[in-house]
C-alpha cells in the first residue's frame, strides 16, 4: 500500500482535473469542494477569507519507498497544529497532511520573515540524531510536498530546450559527495560546491498568483497558482535575517561544531485573470516531460492492437463459416474421417481438474474486472474530482467490498456447472483465498514499514476497519451470491458428454500446453505496455497520471485483446483435438501478468534509483499485489471469451 505510496499526493488531486480534458467530457465539483475566495484583511467574512494557511503532506523520494511525517524531520511546527480528516485512499497512500506554521494575510507581501531557529548542539546526542536524519533526507534527495488552497505549491525550473517543468514536490536540500560531485539540486548553484557538505534550502521565496471577482461580479479573489523557489542562505544575524545575496547554509558531513539553522521566507501576491479556477492545474500538467511523446506512443500501440485485433477476427470468422458449413453438410460416415474440432464434441465439456480452484479465481476475476471498469468509467467522467484527495483508491475499496455478490455468484454457479458438491469450501475459498493472499502480503509490508518508522504504515485502526469491512460486508455479500448461485441450474452444454474420455493425439510443439500459454499473452501485453510506463512512473517516480480517457481505452482494448488470443488459440488446440480447454484459455489471458511482473523487474533495475533492503523488499511486495490481481483480472476476460466461443460453435454444428 505505500509502495503505492510512491504515488504523490497530489497525482489523486489531479488525477481527474484535466479528464475534462482527455474524455472531451465536462468535469464538475462536487458539493463541499466549491472554490474558496479570499479578501484582504478587514474585509473578510463568511464568504470571504482572509488568512491562507499552507498546508504539509509526507516527504517522499525517487530513492527509496518509504515516505515521511513532516513532523519526523526537524523542521518548524506549527503550535497549533491541526490535521484534515483523511479518507480511506488517503491513509492506504501513506498521505499525511497537517497543518504548518507558514501562514500568510491576502495580498500582503512579506519579505524575509524568520520562522523559527533550530539550534544543534555537538554535546547533544539527541541533536545529533535530528541533524543525521535531515542528512538521510537530503542525501536521498527527500521531497517537500507543500498545499495552498487543496493546491500543490510548485517549483518551476528551466528544462532543456527552453521548457519550463513545474514540479509539485522541491527538496529538502542536496549534497556535494566527497569526492566532489554535485548530486540532484546541488547542480543549480556554482556556490555548493564543498567537498562532503550539505546544503539546505531553508528560504523560501513563494509567490501566489490570484484571479479578482471584481470583473466577474463576485466578491474577493481565488487563487489559481502557487509557486515557490528554495534558497539556502546562512543567517548572520538571525534576529534581523537577510535574503539577499549571502553564503549559502552548509551542513557539515562532519558533525564538529553547534549548528543554528534560520528558516525563512518571502512572500508576494500578483493577479492573473487569464487563468480560470477550474483549470488552475493546467500549468502543471502542460510543463511534464514525455507530455508529447506519450500521444505518439498510445495512438501507435492503439493502431497495431486493433489491426491485429481486425486480423484475428476476419481469420476467425472466415475460417469458421467453412467449418461449420463443410460439418454440416457432410455425410456422417465422411465426418468420422473428418479430422477437426467437430470430433471432440463428446469431451470438450468434460469438468475441468482443479474445478473448485478455477471457480474460485474466476469469481475473484469478475469481482475485479467490474470493480476496474467502474472505477475507470467514473474517472473518466470526472465524478472522482481533483480536489477530493484519495478519492480514487476510496473509490476501488468501496467497489471491491460490494461487488462480493456477484463473485460468488459466478464461482458457485460455475462450480456447480462442473459438477462440484463442496459448496461450503466453494463460498470460503471464494470469500477468503485471493483477498487473504493480498492482506497477508499487504500486512508483511506494512510491518517493513512500522519497523521503518514510515508515515506510509498503516494505523492499527484503519486495519482492523479494513478487515471489518473484508468480513462484516464482503464476506456477507459473497455468501449471498453463492446462494443465488447454487439455486440456479448448472449452465447448460449445447452437446453431452461421453462417459469414456477421448484419447487426445499427439501434439505438435505449437499446440502444446506451455507454449501456447506463454505466446497467448505477448499480445496483450503489447498493447498496455506504453500505459504501463508511465502508471510505473506516477506510482514509483511521483510523477502525476491523468489521461485516464486513453487509460480507459487501452483497458477496452486489453478486453478484446485478452479474448481475442485466447479463442485463436483456444480454436487452434480444437482443431488438434485438445479438449482440455478450460484451464488454458484462463491462463493464456492470464499469462499476461507474468510478462508484467518481467517488466517491473526490468523497471527496478532500469528506470528506478531505489536502495536499501526494506525499499526493495517492499517494490517486490507492492508488484506481486498487483500482478496477482491482474493475473485473475486477465485470466477471467480470457476464460469467459472462450467460453462464450465453445458454447457458441458447438450450437451451431449438428451432432447425431
Amino acid at each position: 500500500r505505500s509502495g503505492f505510496s510512491g504515488l504523490t499526493s497530489f497525482t489523486l488531486l489531479l488525477l481527474s482535473e484535466c479528464i475534462s480534458y482527455f474524455c472531451l467530457c465536462s468535469a464538475f465539483y462536487l458539493p463541499g469542494l466549491a472554490p474558496v475566495s479570499f479578501c484582504e484583511d478587514g474585509k473578510g467574512g463568511d464568504d470571504c477569507q482572509t488568512v491562507i494557511q499552507l498546508f504539509v503532506n509526507r516527504l517522499d523520494s525517487v530513492e527509496s519507498v518509504l515516505p515521511y511525517e513532516y513532523d519526523v524531520f526537524d523542521f518548524c511546527k506549527d503550535d497549533k497544529e491541526k490535521r484534515p480528516s483523511e479518507n480511506l485512499g488517503q491513509v492506504l497512500f501513506g498521505e499525511r497532511i497537517e497543518s504548518s506554521p507558514y501562514k500568510f494575510n491576502f495580498k500582503q507581501d512579506v519579505k524575509c520573515k524568520a520562522v523559527c531557529t533550530k539550534n544543534y548542539k555537538k554535546a547533544e546526542q539527541q541533536d545529533k540524531t535530528k541533524l543525521d536524519f535531515l542528512k538521510m533526507g537530503m542525501q536521498l534527495n527527500y521531497q517537500h510536498h507543500w498545499i495552498i488552497d487543496n493546491m500543490p505549491v510548485t517549483w518551476c525550473y528551466d528544462v532543456e530546450d527552453g521548457q519550463k517543468y513545474c514540479n509539485p514536490g522541491f527538496p529538502i536540500g542536496c549534497l556535494v559527495t566527497a569526492d566532489g560531485r554535485a548530486k540532484d539540486a546541488c547542480v543549480i548553484n556554482s556556490e555548493f560546491n564543498k567537498k562532503n557538505t550539505f546544503y539546505i534550502f531553508n528560504h523560501m521565496d513563494i509567490k501566489i498568483t490570484y484571479h479578482s471577482g471584481a470583473s466577474e461580479g463576485w466578491r474577493g479573489a481565488r487563487l489559481v497558482a502557487a509557486t515557490l523557489e528554495p534558497k539556502s542562505i546562512k543567517q548572520v544575524d538571525e534576529k534581523n535575517p537577510s535574503c539577499e545575496g549571502g553564503s549559502p547554509m552548509e551542513v557539515p558531513g562532519e558533525f564538529d561544531n553547534d549548528l543554528s539553522i534560520v528558516y525563512t521566507y518571502s512572500v508576494s501576491f500578483e493577479v492573473d485573470n487569464s487563468i480560470k479556477w477550474a483549470s488552475r492545474w493546467d500549468y502543471i500538467l502542460v510543463s511534464m516531460p514525455h507530455t508529447n511523446i506519450q500521444w505518439f506512443s498510445i495512438m501507435n500501440s492503439l493502431v497495431i492492437v486493433l489491426f491485429l485485433s481486425g486480423m484475428v477476427a476476419m481469420i476467425m470468422l472466415r475460417t469458421l463459416h467453412k467449418d461449420i458449413a463443410r460439418y454440416n453438410q457432410v455425410d456422417q460416415e465422411d465426418a468420422q474421417e473428418e479430422s477437426g474440432w467437430k470430433q471432440v464434441h463428446g469431451d470438450v465439456f468434460r469438468p475441468p481438474r482443479k474445478g473448485m480452484l478455477l471457480s474460485v479465481f474466476l469469481g475473484q476475476g469478475t469481482q475485479i474486472f467490474i470493480m476496474t471498469f467502474i472505477t475507470l468509467f467514473l474517472a473518466c467522467l470526472g465524478f472522482l474530482s481533483p480536489a477530493n484527495r484519495g478519492a480514487l483508491m476510496t473509490c476501488a475499496v468501496v467497489l471491491w467490498v460490494l461487488l462480493g455478490t456477484p463473485a460468488g455468484y459466478v464461482s458457485a454457479r460455475l462450480y456447480k456447472t462442473f459438477g462440484g458438491e463442496k459448496w461450503k469450501t466453494n463460498v470460503l475459498l471464494t470469500a477468503l483465498l485471493c483477498p487473504g493472499i493480498v492482506f497477508a502480503d499487504f500486512f508483511l509490508m506494512n510491518l517493513i514499514l512500522w519497523v521503518e518508522g514510515s508515515s506510509a504504515a498503516i494505523p492499527f485502526g484503519t486495519l482492523v476497519a479494513i478487515l471489518a469491512l473484508w468480513f462484516g460486508i464482503s464476506v456477507p455479500l459473497t455468501f449471498i451470491g453463492a446462494y443465488f448461485g447454487f439455486k440456479k441450474a448448472a449452465i447448460e452444454q449445447p452437446v453431452r458428454t461421453n462417459q469414456i474420455p477421448r484419447q487426445i493425439p499427439e501434439q505438435s510443439f505449437f499446440t502444446k500446453p506451455i507454449p501456447g500459454i506463454v505466446m497467448g499473452g505477448i499480445l496483450p501485453f503489447g498493447c498496455i505496455f506504453i500505459q504501463l510506463f508511465f502508471i510505473l512512473n506516477s506510482i514509483w517516480s511521483h510523477q502525476m497520471y491523468y489521461m485516464f480517457g486513453f487509460l480507459f481505452l487501452v483497458f477496452i482494448i486489453l478486453l478484446i485483446t485478452c479474448s481475442e488470443a485466447t479463442i485463436l488459440l483456444c480454436y487452434f488446440h480444437l482443431c488438434a483435438e485438445d479438449y482440455h480447454w478450460w484451464w488454458r484459455s484462463f491462463l493464456t489471458s492470464g499469462f499476461t501478468a507474468v510478462y508484467l511482473f518481467i517488466y517491473a523487474v526490468h523497471y527496478f533495475f532500469s528506470k528506478l534509483q531505489i536502495i536499501g533492503a526494506a525499499s526493495t523488499i517492499l517494490y517486490f511486495g507492492y508488484t506481486m499485489i498487483m500482478v496477482l490481481i491482474f493475473f485473475l483480472f486477465t485470466g477471467t476476460i480470457g476464460f469467459f471469451a472462450c467460453f462464450w466461443f465453445v458454447n457458441k460453435i458447438y450450437s451451431v454444428v449438428k451432432v447425431d
